[in-house]
């Protein structure tokens, strides 16, 4: 943690470690890119397999539903990086 009480710029471990699996996974950026926000993310990637561990948590083993989470920081992201402007 740096002495701003940040986790590599993000709100703590938790989001970090969301938004770097997803950020850093092929399989997991072309997902969340299809998805309209987080919730929906997570939604439908437990509807995909819901007997494989990917569905509930990171391979760090972070759940995608951990409470520490930063939801705020989470819709900035997805404004960030996968939302299209229509021209």
């Amino acid at each position: 943690m740096s002495p701003d009480g940040t986790y590599n710029g993000y709100a703590n471990y938790q989001t970090w470690n969301v938004c770097l699996w997803i950020s850093n996974d092929e399989g997991l950026n072309e997902f969340a890119a299809v998805c309209q926000d987080y919730n929906d993310f997570k939604a439908r990637l437990r509807e995909l397999d819901p007997c494989s561990p990917i569905s509930y948590e990171t391979p760090d083993s972070v759940s995608w539903n951990d409470s520490a989470v930063n939801l705020a920081e989470m819709k900035e992201y997805w404004k960030e990086n996968f939302v299209q402007v229509e021209a």
